[in-house]
């Protein structure tokens, strides 16, 4: 059985896999995307040293920022992981609000490796461009994406010319059963609070020093590094002379809009058992975890 903790950013996920982990002797695995980089500290909201040292942590500060790490990089890695702590018996907790990672785990998606696409003539189209493009290559996918959804965009595209096959037809061959049996919570807060959350979690970036981690990073690293994508770290880039008040509002929008992303996809995607609060959360995992002794 593995279990995943997952929703929407600022939801508390990091608290409930901790304890939750402390409790049963379980091993905790990086299910987001940006929290593979090292260095992205402050703005990923990663696990601190501290709560890393509480319990094992696993796929967490493995890549440079300026490195390429796929979602086939993450599969196999993670699958190979998994397999070696059931192997020995040991509970596997999975955390992170990256749905699409998470799914990769447990279900058979097959992934090649990436090789480089150069992406910049379809980032200077325009929305409705992408999208008309899009629609030329996989009419399917097209139709399930939002114009103003450029990330997902982008996405579809890339994967037409990385694998020379449309996403729609990848996604018909992947078998629907899981790999692994889990069980998987959310942690969901009421649309007001989570706002709230997220604004003082933004508020409390700035206060530990975002804007001095990028730039230290910077004398590293080029802006166009893959890590730097990152919410929070390319609203910075992008916008150099914006003050610190309005970079807040721009961020905390942006993550907002992405939790929203985030519940749709966790809601669509996966059998989930969504609660409010952390003790109700963790109450239901210890008693899950009985009922596999």
């Amino acid at each position: 059985m593995i279990y995943i903790i997952a929703g929407q950013t600022a939801s508390g996920k990091t608290a409930l896999a901790l304890d939750f982990a402390k409790r049963i002797g379980g091993h905790i695995i990086n299910g987001d995307a940006f929290q593979v980089y090292r260095g992205l500290d402050i703005g990923t909201a990663k696990p601190t040293k501290e709560e890393q040292s509480s319990v094992p942590h696993h796929l967490y500060d493995i890549v440079d920022i300026d490195q390429s790490f796929s979602i086939f990089d993450y599969q196999a890695r993670a699958r190979q992981l998994i397999d070696e702590l059931l192997a020995k018996h040991v509970p596997v907790i999975i955390t992170g609000g990256s749905g699409l990672y998470i799914r990769s785990v447990l279900f058979d998606y097959t992934f090649s490796p990436s090789r480089p696409v150069d992406m910049s003539m379809y980032l200077a189209m325009s929305s409705e461009e992408r999208h008309r493009f899009l629609q030329s290559i996989d009419e399917e996918s097209a139709s399930k994406i939002h114009a103003n959804n450029q990330r997902r965009v982008l996405r579809a595209i890339e994967i037409f010319l990385q694998t020379g096959r449309k996403k729609s037809e990848i996604e018909q061959d992947q078998k629907k059963t899981p790999l692994y049996p889990y069980v998987m919570v959310t942690l969901d807060q009421d649309k007001e609070v989570l706002a709230k959350r997220i604004t003082t979690r933004v508020e409390m970036m700035f206060k530990s020093g975002l804007q001095a981690e990028l730039t230290a990073l910077l004398n590293h690293y080029p802006p166009t590094a893959p890590g730097f994508r990152a919410i929070g770290y390319k609203e910075l880039l992008a916008n150099p002379n914006l003050s610190e008040d309005m970079l807040i509002q721009m961020i905390a929008l942006n993550t907002r809009q992405y939790a929203k992303r985030q519940n749709t996809f966790f809601k669509n995607q996966f059998h989930i058992h969504p609660f409010k609060t952390h003790d109700d959360a963790l109450d239901f995992l210890l008693k899950k975890h009985e009922e596999t002794q």
